[in-house]
């Protein structure tokens, strides 16, 4: 168990001021806010705002709690897709897992207009039910919360209402970020779970998240497309194909070796083609892919008591131009 409580480490406290600029400066960050029928603010980052890379780190920030830096810069030494969006926490476990990880499901109504979202962000630790928080042993308490939905239209209002009873706060604490894949700004806070990624994959591999101590990711920001399904295979592989990420752990060195060779995407079954293709292999289920796909393409990582640090994997550029569409 991880073992830190809301009161010493609360991500939906930390996530307020960056949640407080978003709102206040709407034009700056292309996005448009509105109170809703019940009372909570709803902030459109690219259904018909325009949203943007600027609204996209600023989003990512707020998904990790406020626990993480996120910033643009360009890699010389890339053949074509050179902007990457870099991201570090100091508490990689509690931002990226305890915030960031896309793991509220949240539905309403049945049919075609049926609405199913995930939900990220800082909320998910005030309410969400999933089974990671009692592992964790990480919760916080009542008060403002902040939810990213990756989805194409505003959820309706028994959504806002779900999330409130199970946070136990009242609409005027709830705000919900609304990001399309398809939208520069979900791009980037899409792609900006390349540290988020590698964690989840620890998890999966059942190695002890109390060992890690520190992390760091970037991955390449793939072209937007207006096709969802496109959209979403490109961020996908923009971390498979492209994602770097270094772990910093407290571990003796043969541990560190053994879990940098385990954690790249090549390690998996389905790797070697674009996760469009995969996905369609498997008929859209996502229960059907190997989930040790799930990973960044390059890792280190640094045993902290020795200093040594092992590497694995490597970036993937023929396949990040076959899924991105370069010319």
């Amino acid at each position: 168990m991880l073992g830190i409580s809301g009161s010493d480490l609360n991500v939906n406290e930390l996530a307020v001021p960056l949640v407080d600029e978003l709102i206040g400066d709407p034009l700056r960050y292309g996005v448009s806010v509105e109170v809703g029928e019940d009372g909570s603010t709803i902030i459109d980052a690219g259904i018909n705002a325009r949203g943007g890379l600027s609204a996209g780190v600023l989003i990512s920030k707020i998904c990790m709690g406020g626990l993480g830096d996120v910033f643009l810069t360009a890699e010389a030494d890339a053949a074509k897709w050179g902007w990457h969006i870099n991201v570090s926490a100091a508490q990689p476990t509690v931002a990226c897992l305890g915030s960031q990880y896309a793991g509220w499901s949240l539905s309403h109504g049945e049919g075609k207009g049926a609405f199913f979202a995930l939900g990220s962000g800082p909320g998910r630790a005030m309410g969400s039910r999933e089974a990671l928080f009692e592992e964790l042993d990480y919760r916080t308490p009542a008060g403002r919360a902040t939810l990213v939905l990756e989805v194409d239209k505003v959820p309706p209002v028994e959504i806002n209402q779900k999330v409130c009873e199970r946070c136990g706060i009242d609409p005027e604490q709830l705000t919900l970020i609304l990001t399309p894949t398809s939208s520069l700004a979900g791009n980037v806070q899409i792609v900006a779970r390349v540290l988020e990624v590698a964690l989840h994959k620890l998890h999966e591999l059942k190695f002890p998240l109390t060992a890690v101590v520190d992390g760091m990711g970037s991955a390449p920001v793939p072209p937007p497309s207006p096709d969802f399904m496109t959209a979403m295979g490109r961020t996908n592989d923009a971390i498979l194909f492209g994602g770097q990420v270094h772990l910093f752990i407290e571990a003796d060195d043969d541990v560190a070796e053994k879990l940098a060779n385990d954690l790249p995407s090549s390690a998996s079954r389905d790797f070697g083609r674009p996760f469009g293709q995969v996905f369609k292999e498997y008929d859209y289920d996502f229960y059907k892919v190997d989930p040790m796909l799930f990973s960044p393409a390059a890792v280190s990582v640094t045993a902290v008591n020795s200093g040594h640090t092992f590497h694995a994997g490597k970036r993937h550029d023929q396949l990040l131009d076959e899924s991105f569409g370069g010319v």
